[in-house]
């Protein structure tokens, strides 16, 4: 079992911060041990909170991510991490560039491998509901799998 995940997107703004919320909510549920983390491939938003539609749907179902800010990956993560889980093929070919080992993508725990596309694509909030639905899926079976 892992000792260790990171959760890795384009911003670190919006899908991981609720990829790394869900998964800090199962392990304490579950009683792990593990350190989880979220973070971006891209630097435009480090230090930044959580957008406020990742905020308030996080909120809605019981989770306060507003505390997390943005940072960008680094080789040190690479290191560090024993999992590295991320939301697209984009972020699986950035990170496999940078020398990632244990790299995975999120969609394969439950969605055939496919993308957890950027909810800014879809029009309106609807898609934060729909990319927070699709990542709770998501994460619920890769945490089950590694307990």
């Amino acid at each position: 079992m892992p000792k260790s995940i990171l959760f890795v997107c384009l911003g670190n703004i919006c899908r991981s911060p609720l990829a790394e919320a869900l998964a800090k909510q199962f392990a304490n549920k579950q009683g792990l041990d593990l350190v989880i983390d979220s973070c971006g491939t891209g630097s435009w938003h480090v230090g930044e909170a959580p957008c406020s539609d990742s905020i308030r749907v996080a909120k809605e179902h019981g989770l306060d991510i507003s505390h997390q800010r943005a940072r960008q990956i680094n080789q040190e993560d690479l290191l560090y991490f024993d999992l590295i889980i991320v939301l697209d093929e984009k972020n699986l070919h950035d990170l496999k560039m940078m020398g990632a080992q244990n790299v995975h993508k999120l969609g394969a725990y439950g969605y055939n491998n496919e993308d957890v596309p950027d909810p800014y694509f879809f029009p309106g909030y609807e898609g934060f509901d729909k990319v927070y639905n699709m990542i709770d899926t998501c994460v619920t079976n890769l945490m089950t799998d590694i307990r």
